[in-house]
């Protein structure tokens, strides 16, 4: 015992590490950490996408070899006794029998971006069940797993029968190293659109299109699986004993480290390429499907309302690329809240929480002149994005801020000053979904609440009568534009 908390440790006595594999849409990071979710160490790859194929897809064979590399290397650094993944929901991978035969795939991993074919979208839609059966919206691209099976089987019938098991991105990872196949729940509750969360069933495309084989039982995140299959152990070095878990959807593993600390009362919002604020408060006869509202679940499989945009990708298209070395300025921020400069949703390809805004993204007002400028646009727009998101929850105590957004201090400030009656916290720690993913590995042993340091945000110094008004501005601005391109969208749909 050592303050109190249990320190797990392997058979030669030195502390246990877990190895993490963060598997992100742009990024993959393979970390060492803590049971206790500490980082020790980080590697760092893109996420290599293809343009060959039927489709645009990851390049899971080069991917394999950079994550068996690594993880060879870290396991000669660390003492690691436990793999686990944590994984975007939008991205599934359909296999063969063999996680040995390349990369183990029946057909390439779809890029979820990728534009889908409109006969494709057109006949899935009223396949695909209710709001509750899909936990959420009809989403762009390829977003949801259901939906990339329906391409795969419509387009690829031989290929697709032949194939043994789909998989969550968290879950492909645990089978290539185990050779073991699972389903979890917190990946399917992640707008997969196969499994209803509230009612804990499949969803009637699973059964209408004869699914159910391709999907394995379930397991817990936290459950061992399996260990490392021999061959790996062989062609890599890899450690033979080393247990593999199930694995867990990113931002569910984030939000499971505040709940091992016991704010089970808090909403949490992750930022990165999503921003994504999750809360078990919120009732189910809230969440709003045109509002970029979900229905997600725990590690207990247990609902749990989501709001969520596109933010990062929001972020960039107003900040632009040359924004990497400084910060946002306070003043700057204030001048575009004092001559009325407004982003307005959405620039990138999803409604997010104003239906019908995909791609009609565009700067409202006096244009912002340089990079500093449009930087402090662009933080300005994701504080009141996230606002968005808490309001559309019903979030009115306390709200943790989490991930990339952190970076820059005045996003946190801005959020603080957006919502004045409530409690706004942040954690500066950048690696919440690592440090979520690696407590999988302590999951009913622990003997202590889970330590998290959280830190008021700065004061955004600015006339707060000045700024509230601002917001409502943008806020009807950006609800008027949005209904009104539903509106055309639904009598489009119409005719």
């Amino acid at each position: 015992m050592a303050g109190g908390q249990r320190i797990d440790r392997i058979d030669d006595g030195q502390p246990a590490t877990v190895a993490v594999l963060d598997v992100g849409k742009t990024n993959v990071k393979l970390n060492a950490v803590t049971a206790s979710g500490a980082i020790l160490e980080t590697l760092s790859v893109p996420n290599p996408v293809l343009q060959d194929g039927p489709w645009r897809h990851h390049d899971l064979q080069r991917l394999g070899d950079w994550v068996f590399d690594n993880l060879a290397g870290l396991a000669k650094r660390h003492p690691l006794s436990t793999f686990v993944s944590s994984g975007h929901g939008s991205g599934g991978v359909l296999v063969g029998d063999d996680p040995d035969d390349g990369d183990g795939t029946a057909l390439p991993m779809i890029d979820y971006e990728q534009v889908l074919p409109d006969d494709i979208r057109t006949r899935y839609t009223p396949l695909a069940g209710s709001f509750l059966d899909r936990g959420s919206a009809m989403m762009h691209g390829a977003t949801h797993q259901a939906r990339q099976m329906f391409w795969m089987q419509q387009t690829q019938p031989e290929a697709f029968s032949r194939a043994r098991w789909f998989l969550g991105v968290p879950q492909y990872w645990a089978w290539r190293l185990s050779s073991v196949a699972v389903s979890e729940a917190t990946v399917l509750g992640a707008q997969s659109h196969l499994w209803n969360v509230a009612e804990k069933r499949w969803s009637p495309i699973v059964q209408s299109e004869g699914w159910i084989n391709l999907l394995p039982s379930f397991a817990k995140a936290w459950e061992a699986v399996g260990t490392i299959r021999p061959a790996l152990v062989e062609r890599y070095g890899l450690p033979a004993n080393m247990k593999v878990l199930a694995g867990i959807h990113d931002s569910s593993a984030n939000f499971y480290r505040y709940q091992a600390a016991g704010f089970d009362e808090a909403t949490v919002v992750s930022t990165g390429t999503w921003i994504v604020a999750l809360s078990s408060k919120t009732p189910l006869d809230r969440l709003d499907e045109h509002r970029g509202m979900t229905c997600n679940s725990d590690v207990h499989g247990r609902p749990v309302g989501g709001a969520l945009t596109m933010g990062g990708r929001e972020f960039t298209h107003v900040a632009g690329r040359d924004d990497a070395h400084f910060n946002a300025d306070a003043a700057l921020v204030g001048r575009m809240i004092g001559q009325g400069t407004m982003a307005l949703p959405s620039f990138g390809d999803d409604d997010g929480l104003f239906p019908g805004s995909a791609g009609k993204g565009h700067v409202a007002g006096l244009q912002p002149v340089n990079a500093a400028e449009r930087k402090a646009l662009a933080v300005l727009y994701a504080a009141l994005l996230t606002v968005e998101c808490l309001d559309a929850l019903g979030s009115a105590g306390r709200v943790i801020l989490d991930g990339s957004f952190l970076r820059d201090p005045l996003y946190a400030a801005l959020v603080a000053a957006l919502r004045p009656q409530g409690d706004t916290v942040a954690n500066l720690d950048a690696y919440g979904v690592a440090s979520g993913t690696a407590m999988m590995a302590s999951h009913g042993t622990r003997l202590a609440r889970a330590a998290i340091a959280l830190e008021k945000p700065p004061i955004f110094q600015h006339s707060p009568a000045e700024l509230a008004a601002y917001a409502h501005r943008w806020q009807d601005a950006a609800r008027q534009s949005s209904t009104m391109n539903f509106k055309a969208l639904q009598e489009r749909s119409i005719s």
